[in-house]
């Protein structure tokens, strides 16, 4: 199993769009990846939610990395949350 590495501005931007990195990195391994622009992969997760963000609560939180496969590791390039 390849270590995930997150990027300097995927680590950034985390606190900003709501994600965790344990969430991004089980979602990375637990569901199917799918081609991306630029030769890139993504996948994407539905947690559980049930929570406030930004002064209104949503049921569940999407998590959707967009990543690039190397030899030797997966390298994170930034994560996409998406509420509903």
């Amino acid at each position: 199993m390849k270590p995930i590495r997150l990027s300097g501005h995927a680590r950034l931007q985390l606190p900003f769009r709501g994600a965790t990195e344990d969430e991004v990195i089980d979602t990375i391994r637990s569901e199917q990846w799918i081609p991306a622009e630029l030769g890139r992969l993504e996948c994407y997760k539905d947690f559980p939610f049930g929570i406030e963000w930004n002064r209104k609560v949503y049921a569940t939180k999407r998590v959707r990395p967009i990543f690039v496969e190397y030899p030797t590791e997966i390298v994170v390039v930034t994560v996409y949350t998406y509420y509903f």
